[in-house]
């Protein structure tokens, strides 16, 4: 077992850029890919820091788009782990845009992204163990742990569940649907 630890803190990572033109979707927002893009980039960036190796996006687990970026507008990504495993860390990512004539700031997004630790060979390697110094870092690791229970519930269920039921069929009724089958 990895008997080294590392603090939230020494993962801290920021960046910040300006919202253009070019970054915008057909109804002049910033398109959600490319901030997706840039979440996936401070995502490893974070992780590589923490763990001291290069790193794979597993899966985004959480994704809220709360309010629309506008062109101009400063956006700063802050990330840091907020939970380790054995060679994977959940990394939370607050997405601010500040208007830079203003100096308004909202916060436009929380994500979510799994991470995992990789040797030079492409097999998974053990990341340091978490160091949690704060009351919101003790929040933010015991968050996961419930996300992670709930995840593996719903896998779970998903293999378990008959959908050819007739209780199952007869569920969907209530629902905005026409079954065809």
């Amino acid at each position: 077992m990895n008997r080294t630890f590392k603090t939230v803190a020494s993962s801290n990572i920021s960046i910040s850029e300006l919202m253009l033109p070019s970054h915008t979707n057909f109804s002049g927002k910033i398109h959600g890919g490319y901030i997706l893009s840039l979440l996936d980039q401070i995502a490893f960036a974070c992780a590589s820091k923490f763990s001291g190796n290069y790193c794979v996006t597993a899966s985004v687990d959480t994704v809220n788009f709360l309010k629309p970026i506008e062109v101009g507008e400063l956006v700063t990504m802050k990330a840091c782990v907020n939970y380790v495993g054995k060679s994977s860390m959940i990394i939370g990512i607050r997405v601010e845009a500040e208007n830079i004539q203003t100096g308004k700031i909202k916060h436009c997004n929380s994500s979510y992204f799994t991470m995992v630790s990789k040797d030079k060979d492409g097999d998974n390697k053990l990341v340091p163990g978490l160091i949690l110094s704060t009351i919101d870092e003790v929040r933010r690791f015991g968050n996961c742990v419930k996300q992670i229970a709930l995840k593996k519930e719903k896998d779970l269920h998903e293999e378990k569940f008959d959908y050819n039921s007739a209780e199952s069929l007869e569920s969907l009724k209530k629902h905005n649907i026409k079954l065809e089958l």
